[in-house]
């Protein structure tokens, strides 16, 4: 008998600010009960809810249930920072061969980000919660305006547009003096996370998908025929079972020792009043991301998602134990501030109404993990810090592989995508691991500087 038995479950300290400038949501039941379904998926996040849509797509007759450990939305979906990325982050530029590797990848990332788009439409969920507004590569050093440079000489051979702004245009843009310049593409859809993750979520519901909180999959058991999963008060069986959980596929006994369990840390200001927004100034929404990838991201948000408030996420910590210290939650408070105060000055010391970590996975490699595990087990994990995007197409592959109308292992040029992936490389050893990766980030972060 094939027993897999959760180690641990998940745990992230801080109020998931997405979620809690929203109105109060919808409750779903704990699962307190034995019931059968056709396919069972453990992990509300972006994998796991967009495997729920995939699969009502390919199979509207299917019965889905669907259990998340914590509360909807609070988990580490509703703590993204919410980027829907269409180019990759770190573009290559050697030879064409990795050229053609990245239009591979940006064709994926706007597949994703059309997915998102059509279910935000079908299912009703507020426009603002799916912004098409595209970002910003902010660059406040001499070294970062020159990495936008080579970035912009890549997207030229790509065929990609983008403009090149100035300090005034920055300055103009989000009040903030501290940027020497930046690059903005068009292509990126800026989610409010916990708004979208919730409205997936009651379109799913709305269409007989049964959705249960606070019910964590403690065990997956293989039975005849399919698999039993148990939660503290119930159990679901299911013929074929997704397991969208990112990091936590090693909680379950799979790819130990092979993915590297991080943290961010981000915070939220309090409501700015009248005279904050004054003195701010600049637009009302955007959104940057570093030009070095281990430097600060802010947004900038109005209203429509949830409040006029700016949202700072910097700082990283890998701990393999999936645990975060309250050391880790003090100095990234702290960084935080700083980081803030030095953008805003003109804002210096607002207080933060919130702040929170989210949980990321990685695999040396950069590798996913998508595909049939084990007989009528699929796993949709292993992001790469890209929950969004590879989120939402880790659970359409997943679902293709699963939907009861296709025949085990059938290949899309999704599910081919995915299979091709090497497997995660292998470690080293705790706490070899923890204490050689814990310096690098810290010296990668130091280079940073004011990025």
């Amino acid at each position: 008998m094939t027993v897999y038995t959760a180690r641990r479950l998940p745990a992230l300290p801080g109020r998931a600010g997405w979620e809690a400038i929203l109105p109060p949501p919808r409750a779903y039941p704990m699962l307190d009960d034995e019931r059968s379904v056709d396919v069972a998926i453990i992990g509300a996040g972006f994998a796991g809810l967009t495997a729920a849509c995939q699969l009502q797509r390919l199979n509207p007759h299917a019965t889905i249930a669907m259990v998340e450990a914590g509360r909807l939305a609070e988990n580490t979906a509703g703590r993204n920072s919410g980027f829907m990325i269409d180019l990759p982050h770190e573009l290559k530029w050697a030879d064409s061969a990795e050229t053609g590797d990245d239009r591979t990848q940006i064709a994926w990332n706007r597949t994703a980000i059309a997915f998102a788009q059509t279910m935000g439409a079908e299912y009703n969920i507020n426009d603002d919660y799916v912004a098409p507004i595209g970002k910003i590569n902010g660059a406040a050093s001499e070294q970062a305006e020159q990495h936008n440079k080579s970035y912009a000489r890549h997207l030229d051979s790509l065929g990609e547009s983008y403009e090149i702004l100035d300090r005034q245009q920055m300055q103009a843009i989000t009040g903030s003096p501290h940027y020497h310049g930046g690059l903005y593409t068009a292509g990126t859809v800026q989610l409010q996370p916990a708004g979208y993750v919730r409205g997936l979520a009651n379109g799913l519901a709305a269409r007989g998908v049964a959705i249960y909180e606070s019910s964590p999959a403690l065990s997956l058991q293989k039975q005849q025929g399919g698999w039993r999963v148990a939660t503290p008060k119930g159990a679901v069986t299911a013929a074929k079972v997704i397991l969208s959980v990112n990091g936590h596929l090693e909680s379950f006994g799979f790819q130990r020792g092979r993915l590297l369990q991080l943290f961010l840390f981000a915070a939220m200001t309090d409501e700015l009043d009248a005279d904050a927004l004054a003195k701010l100034g600049g637009e009302t929404r955007w959104g940057i991301t570093p030009s070095n990838p281990t430097g600060t991201t802010v947004r900038r948000i109005d209203t429509g998602q949830g409040g006029n408030r700016v949202v700072t996420r910097t700082c990283a910590v890998l701990r393999s134990n999936q645990r975060v210290l309250s050391a880790d939650m003090t100095r990234a408070k702290r960084v935080i501030q700083q980081k803030f105060d030095q953008r805003f000055p003109q804002l210096a010391g607002a207080k933060m109404a919130y702040t929170w970590a989210g949980h990321l996975c990685m695999s040396m490699n950069g590798v996913s993990v998508v595909g049939e595990i084990d007989d009528g087990l699929y796993a949709a994990c292993v992001q790469n810090g890209l929950g969004t995007v590879r989120g939402t197409l880790a659970g359409m592959a997943a679902a293709e592989l699963a939907c009861a109308e296709l025949a085990c292992g059938q290949s899309s040029p999704l599910t081919a995508y995915f299979a091709e992936q090497l497997a995660p490389q292998r470690l080293v050893p705790r706490p070899f691991r923890d204490v050689g990766a814990n310096a690098v980030i810290r010296w990668r972060e130091h280079q940073a500087g004011r990025e």
